[in-house]
């Protein structure tokens, strides 16, 4: 059987209501990548899967999660070494939301709860001018808008990181480590949908926070070009390697 190129390492479930609207996490990465949950390998860790050994070759995208990483569960933990194993071999990585932390965490940076609370809704991320030359950002303009929602931080980068956006809650929305591995603070898989409902769920809390939640769902936006970061990641890693064939759609 010939190896899928692409690994999913999923680190949690989307709450049941999520799911029964939208389908679980990896579906939502592969619709909007433009393939079918077939064409790639899903790892569950936060259940214990094993993941397979690091493969320069293959490219791997680490989800996000409701899990905290500053909470050093013992499937998180053995991911972040997995995650070494993996940069030490420059196997293509990306991380989304709780992927950016852990990847940061397990190259020697820092996590911890936002000082400032909740970052959640279609919110704008700026780029820096050290994001000008990088290639799965070249069709992005200064601006654009990119969905979120994170509780916890990237406070330290671990040496040698760089970063390439910001938004004006949070310094740390694109990251990369090295030419290939790259994480975002955002979620480039959520249609808006997926956020309008996300926030939905959260009502409670953000209310509780003090910040009107009916305000959030009314400003979702589309985020086309956060998406497209993540296509082209994906693309990157095809050019050397058929085993991934995306749609039509996504090229």
């Amino acid at each position: 059987m010939q190896q899928k190129t692409l690994i999913i390492i999923q680190v949690g479930d989307a709450p049941e209501p999520l799911r029964e609207a939208h389908g679980d996490v990896p579906h939502w990465f592969c619709q909007a990548i433009g393939c079918s949950t077939d064409d790639v390998e899903v790892v569950r860790v936060f259940e214990g899967e094993a993941l397979p050994a690091p493969d320069a070759r293959r490219a791997a995208i680490i989800t996000g999660s409701w899990a905290m990483v500053s909470d050093r569960l013992p499937w998180s933990e053995k991911t972040a070494a997995w995650i070494r194993e993996a940069m030490a071999i420059e196997m293509p990585l990306f991380g989304v939301c709780y992927g950016h932390q852990l990847i940061s965490w397990a190259l020697g940076g820092d996590v911890e709860y936002h000082p400032q609370g909740r970052e959640a809704g279609t919110k704008t991320v700026y780029l820096n001018s050290a994001a000008a030359n990088d290639p799965l950002l070249s069709h992005l303009t200064e601006s654009f808008p990119a969905h979120l929602t994170h509780r916890q931080t990237v406070t330290r980068l671990p040496q040698g990181a760089a970063v390439l956006a910001s938004s004006d809650h949070d310094n740390h929305q694109i990251v990369r480590y090295g030419s290939r591995a790259i994480s975002v603070q955002f979620h480039p898989e959520m249609t808006p949908e997926i956020a309008r409902d996300l926030l939905r769920l959260n009502r409670a809390n953000i209310v509780k926070e003090g910040t009107d939640a009916d305000s959030l769902v009314a400003g979702v936006l589309p985020a086309p070009g956060a998406a497209e970061i993540l296509r082209r990641f994906v693309r990157e890693v095809t050019e050397r390697n058929d085993g991934l064939r995306l749609s039509d759609a996504a090229r």
